[in-house]
């Protein structure tokens, strides 16, 4: 893992809790958000340079995943955005399976299709764009080999 450092746990006591049952567990339980599975991200800290972690919805395809900065439809990005534009190595662990990532933020027709792709696993997705004014930000997750 290329990640390496101190862990600090993020303000939301939800979040701090999931990642620690799905940590907690090697990966078999904390697996869900509303019945929809989640995978942990981590990140380095922008300002902190701690280790971050943050459960997000699974939207896989052939081995890639994505992370949406939706913060549900809040009018700033989340943390973790900023995280991923200063560092964009992460950490994906997808039930009891880890690897190591670079993420990059995707724009125009590949954005569209990710996008899609999102909604279908998390239809509050198109929801939460009608609540801000900004774009929701897509990161895209691929494997480092």
């Amino acid at each position: 893992m290329p990640l390496q450092g101190e862990y600090l746990p993020g303000p939301k006591e939800w979040v701090s809790n999931q990642v620690a049952e799905y940590e907690g567990s090697g990966g078999t339980k904390g697996l869900f958000l509303r019945e929809v599975p989640v995978v942990v991200v981590t990140s380095l800290g922008a300002k902190s340079g701690k280790l971050r972690k943050n459960p997000v919805m699974r939207v896989e395809h052939d081995g890639a995943y994505l992370a949406v900065a939706s913060q549900g439809g809040a009018p700033t990005h989340p943390a973790w955005y900023f995280n991923l534009k200063a560092h964009p190595v992460a950490e994906v662990q997808d039930r009891t399976v880890k690897g190591d990532y670079l993420a990059r933020e995707l724009t125009g027709d590949e954005r569209a299709t990710w996008w899609e792709r999102a909604v279908r696993i998390w239809p509050d997705y198109e929801v939460y764009q009608t609540r801000t004014n900004r774009l929701i930000p897509l990161f895209l997750l691929t494997p480092m080999t």
